[in-house]
C-alpha cells in the first residue's frame, strides 16, 4: 500500500510508492566514468587556466603553481560578482537588485581521476576545511547573507568538468527552501521546546530502521519523508546551526562518515551521478537553537517530472527503510 509520508520539518509531503518499488538494480545506471585524455584547467600545470586562486593547502611553493592539495578558486563564468552595489529597486510588481554575491570552485584534488569516495580522508578533510575558511572569509562581506556549499558529480548531476571540485554561491539574500527549512525548525522548536533535527537523531537511533553509519559525532540516515530513492543525511549528533563553526575533532570523523557513504553508494549504485548540499544558517545570524546543519546526498536515479513540478509533491520508488537496508548491508 502507498503511503503519504510529511517531512518533521518544512511539513512537505512524499509519496512513498510501495507498488512500484524498486531495488538498485531495478534503476537504469548512468553511471560516472572519468575518462581524462583531454584538456583539463583543473589539473596541476594549469594553474594559470583559472582566476587566481583565493585559498590553497600547499605544502610548499608559491601561489598559483603546482605542489597544491586543494585550491579554491573564483567562477571563470560566475553566476554572481563580488564587485558593485545592491542597489535594490522596483519595476512596477517586480522587484530586482545587482547580481552582487561570490562563486568560487574548490579543486578537492590534483588527481584528475580522483572522487570523495576513492580520496584518502585526508584530502576529503582539506575539501570540509576549505568550505569552512571560505565561509569565514566572505561572511566578513556583511552585504552576504547566506553561503550556499554543494558539489554537482556527474554530468546529470550538473557537473560540467569531471575534475573533481565542489563550489559555492554567496548570496545577498536567504534562498527560500533555506527560510522554509529555518520557520519550519522554529516552529517545531516553539511548540516542543527541542530541536527537531536533534529529536531526528535521538529516533533514527533508537528505530536504527533508517540508520547507514552512526560514529560518535555523526549518524548518516536515509530520511523518513525521502523525496528520492537512497536520498541520505548526514547530521551532527552535537547542536549547531552553523556549518563554519565546525571543530577539527568533527571534521576529520565527518571525512570518514562522507567517504564510508560515498562509498557504500558507489558500489550498491554502481557510481552514480549525485548532488551534496550542506544545509547551514545564515552566515550573519549568531547561534540558532531551533536549527541545527547537515549534509543532504542526493543520487541521480530518477527525474523530477510533471506531477512533481505540478503538486510539490515527490514520489520516491524506494521505500527510506529499504535504502538504508541495502547502504547499510554494502561493505
Amino acid at each position: 500500500m502507498p503511503e503519504l509520508r510529511k517531512d518533521p520539518i518544512t511539513g512537505r509531503w512524499v509519496i512513498i510508492s510501495t507498488d512500484r518499488a524498486r531495488r538498485p538494480n531495478d534503476f537504469l545506471k548512468q553511471s560516472v566514468k572519468i575518462e581524462g585524455g583531454r584538456f583539463c584547467p583543473f589539473c596541476p600545470g594549469h594553474e594559470d587556466k583559472t582566476p587566481p586562486e583565493v585559498l590553497a593547502f600547499r605544502p610548499g611553493g608559491g601561489a598559483n603553481t603546482p605542489g597544491w592539495t586543494l585550491r579554491v578558486v573564483p567562477n571563470k563564468f560566475p553566476a554572481l560578482r563580488v564587485e558593485g552595489e545592491m542597489l535594490r529597486e522596483g519595476e512596477g510588481l517586480y522587484d530586482k537588485m545587482n547580481g552582487v554575491g561570490a562563486h568560487e570552485v574548490l579543486i578537492e584534488s590534483p588527481d584528475h581521476q580522483a572522487t570523495l569516495a576513492t580520496m584518502d580522508e585526508r584530502q576529503v578533510a582539506d575539501l570540509l576545511w576549505g568550505f569552512r575558511d571560505r565561509v569565514h572569509d566572505l561572511k566578513k562581506d556583511t552585504r552576504l547573507l547566506y553561503v550556499l556549499l554543494f558539489k554537482n558529480h556527474g554530468e546529470s548531476a550538473g557537473a560540467s568538468l569531471e575534475h573533481c571540485h565542489s563550489q559555492l554561491i554567496a548570496l545577498p539574500i536567504v534562498p527560500k527552501r533555506v527560510e522554509e527549512e529555518l520557520q519550519g525548525a522554529k516552529r517545531y522548536y516553539d511548540f516542543r521546546e527541542r530541536c527537531v533535527y536533534c529529536d531526528i537523531v535521538q529516533q533514527e537511533l533508537a528505530s536504527n530502521s533508517r540508520l547507514v553509519i552512526e560514529t560518535p559525532e555523526f549518524v548518516s540516515v536515509c530520511p523518513f519523508a525521502a523525496r528520492f530513492p537512497f536520498e541520505t543525511w548526514i547530521i551532527p549528533r552535537k547542536h549547531n546551526s552553523h556549518f563554519e563553526s565546525i571543530q577539527e575533532k568533527e571534521i576529520h570523523n565527518l571525512a570518514w562518515v562522507l567517504k564510508t557513504t560515498l562509498q557504500k553508494m558507489d558500489k550498491a549504485l554502481e557510481l552514480p551521478a549525485y548532488n551534496l548540499i550542506i544545509h547551514t544558517a545564515p552566515v550573519q545570524d549568531g547561534p540558532i537553537d531551533s536549527y541545527h546543519w547537515h549534509i543532504e546526498l542526493i543520487p541521480k536515479l530518477t527525474r523530477v517530472a510533471g506531477f512533481e513540478w505540478g503538486s510539490g509533491f515527490y514520489i520516491n520508488p524506494t521505500p527510506p527503510e529499504e535504502s538504508a537496508r541495502y547502504l547499510r548491508g554494502t561493505p
